[in-house]
This record gives C-alpha cells, sequence and structure tokens, in this order.
C-alpha cells in the first residue's frame, strides 16, 4: 500500500503547516516574516546585490496604497501587507508560470490567505471592492519593480501592468533591494504594529 505523500511543511516556529487543511492555530507572524524576506520577486532577475524579496514587495504594496487612499483603516492596511503572505509556504509563482500550470495552485494559496486572515482577525475572504483596490497598487508596485530592478522598458511594462500613477519619494525609496534581515525585520515590525489592536 503506497505511503500517503506529505502535505504538511515544518515552520521554524515549530508548527506543522498543513497545505490542503491550514490552520489559523499553525500561522505564525515570525515565520511568515522570515519567509517572506527569503523570497525572491521575479525569480530573482532583478538588479543589485540582494535580492528584492516579497516581504520588501509587500511593503512597497502598503506604501503605494496607502498614497491612493490615506483614510484606510488598519485591517485594510493589514489586509494589504499580508496580500501575498501565503508565499512564504509556497513561494512567488511568477506570472508566465501561471499561465502554463493553470489554476491549480490557486485553492491551496486561496486557503492558505484565508487561514492568514483568520489568524490576524480578518475576515476569511477579502470583499471584492478590497481585492481590486489591493490588485491596483500590486500592479503599480510590479511595474515599478519591472522598470527599476527587472529590466523592463517603460513602454513594454505599460502594456502589462497599466499606466504608472506618480508616488511620493518614500515609496520610491522601497525600491532599493535590503539585504535578508532588513527586509525580515521591518516586514516584522510593521505586521506587528498592525496586527496589535486597540
Amino acid at each position: 500500500m503506497a505511503k500517503e505523500p506529505r502535505v504538511w511543511q515544518r515552520m521554524l516556529s515549530g508548527r506543522r503547516l498543513d497545505l490542503l487543511n491550514p490552520s489559523p492555530l499553525d500561522v505564525e507572524l515570525d515565520d511568515i516574516a522570515h519567509g517572506l524576506a527569503r523570497v525572491a520577486r521575479w525569480n530573482g532577475q532583478t538588479i543589485g546585490s540582494h535580492i528584492f524579496s516579497v516581504a520588501q514587495h509587500s511593503l512597497l504594496v502598503e506604501a503605494i496604497a496607502h498614497h491612493q487612499e490615506p483614510t484606510m483603516t488598519r485591517e485594510t492596511r493589514l489586509a494589504v501587507l499580508l496580500h501575498d503572505a501565503p508565499e512564504y509556504v509556497i513561494g512567488d509563482i511568477i506570472s508566465p508560470f501561471k499561465a502554463v500550470i493553470g489554476d491549480a495552485y490557486k485553492a491551496i494559496e486561496e486557503r492558505l490567505l484565508s487561514a492568514i486572515h483568520l489568524h490576524f482577525g480578518l475576515p476569511s475572504v477579502p470583499s471584492a471592492p478590497l481585492k481590486r483596490f489591493i490588485k491596483r497598487a500590486d500592479r503599480q508596485a510590479a511595474f515599478l519593480e519591472a522598470t527599476h530592478l527587472a529590466g523592463f522598458g517603460r513602454e513594454e511594462a505599460m502594456k502589462i501592468f497599466g499606466r504608472p500613477e506618480p508616488l511620493p519619494r518614500q515609496a520610491l525609496a522601497l525600491l532599493e533591494p535590503w539585504p535578508v534581515s532588513h527586509a525580515q525585520t521591518s516586514y516584522r515590525e510593521r505586521l506587528a504594529a498592525l496586527a496589535v489592536t486597540d
């Protein structure tokens, strides 16, 4: 009789996160920060001495979202910061590869995001308007990363990601790739600050 395949990952916190049935109880802030700081955007095909991590990308998306909607709630900012959090478990699958493999990974990604949201006291599924808002900021970040870090020309990037919007210098400063330790600490501190309720 064939042995059942292992579908959980051991985290450094000691948690065993089940990919098919993830529990909010097995989600840990430190595991997320640790993992996202070590996952490279653009499959690592970016300039600089350091990877541009998903942790740093998430901070950039939150900064862009805040610029677009300065009055957004703490919960909205938290949802924005966590938009790619499942990648601490499954990695960052680039869009061209997603097109090749289809949507098989989507169900796992959605289950993980739901468990993460519940862990942090958010609704398990973001509303449709919130998803659109996050996607808009995410595409803006992708345009900036593509043109500043990943070798895309402006015209090419506009065809793929849309026309960019003017952004403040503080947001653009987040495009300089950080060492892993700095990305991990910065993301962890921001996530911890937003996760604290009044």
